[in-house]
């Protein structure tokens, strides 16, 4: 059976290339922090709010439970310490409150996908496939493991999943875990979220083929499906889900129609997709 999910919104760092608390930028009416745990709360049994040293008579983290660091000055594996410490029975959904484009499916694909027998479910990045530790389920099994990490002075998160026995997943919206630092960043941001949503994309007919290891992981040369994906990386992250696909977009070409295409490529109804993992020798 597996572990009680708690939530932990991660509301301590200082900000510092920010020079502004991040927890307060306004996103479309509301504040970082409440956006996070509008997302966060619903989909957890309990939630809380991460916090250093003096932050917990915040007005706006007082609003909520507060968790406080038990190691201060380590920045965020500080507050996943705490967490797996202040109720360790618990697995833990960690979330930075940075995170303007995270949206409800990215969470409730973490969770479906979650491994309890692993230390950590987590995405790979869209950027270098490394692990994201800050949208990322610990079990409370990884206690130890960063207890030990954090006594031997080691204090990046994504440095320990990237040891760590972790389930990775891809994601299905490439920016979904893009974060915020920097005022110019902010500013892109917001004008990004002011743009129109697109319409909901209709399932249609789209056809696959897969070459190499792919075919051996998928048990197939190829399939036809329906599938909203409304690209060629959402398709591939929909299908590395369904099929046990291993390699990373980044250590594959992807061809739509016969011809090379880039990864935000959108689809359409018919089209043909393959994707091409690199071939040995020369």
């Amino acid at each position: 059976m597996s572990a009680a999910l708690y939530g932990l919104l991660l509301c301590g760092g200082e900000s510092r290339r920010m020079q502004r608390d991040k927890a307060a930028l306004d996103y479309g009416g509301a504040s970082a922090l409440e956006r996070g745990w509008a997302l966060l709360a619903p989909v957890v049994e309990r939630a809380w709010v991460s916090v250093r040293d003096g932050q917990s008579v915040d007005a706006a983290r007082a609003a909520h439970p507060c968790l406080p660091d038990l190691l201060p000055g380590l920045g965020p594996i500080s507050g996943i310490h705490a967490a797996l410490h202040a109720h360790p029975q618990a697995a833990w959904l960690v979330l930075a409150v940075d995170l303007p484009f995270l949206d409800a499916g990215t969470l409730q694909q973490l969770i479906a996908q979650r491994d309890p027998q692993r230390l950590a479910t987590a995405y790979r990045s869209s950027h270098d496939g490394r692990p994201e530790p800050l949208c990322a389920i610990y079990e409370p099994a990884a206690r130890a493991s960063i207890d030990e990490w954090v006594a031997a002075d080691r204090r990046c998160p994504r440095k320990f999943l990237a040891q760590s026995d972790v389930r990775l997943l891809s994601l299905a919206r490439a920016d979904a875990l893009d974060n915020i630092n920097t005022s110019a960043e902010y500013d892109a941001a917001r004008a990004r979220l002011a743009q129109p949503e697109p319409g909901p994309v209709a399932a249609r007919t789209l056809h696959v083929q897969y070459f190499a290891l792919l075919r051996e992981q998928a048990g197939r040369d190829g399939e036809s499906l329906q599938s909203t994906a409304d690209s060629a990386r959402a398709l591939y992250a929909e299908l590395a889900g369904r099929r046990g696909l291993t390699l990373l977009p980044a250590q594959l070409r992807v061809a739509v129609n016969e011809e090379f295409a880039e990864w935000e490529r959108p689809l359409a109804a018919g089209d043909r997709v393959a994707f091409l993992p690199p071939v040995a020798g020369g």
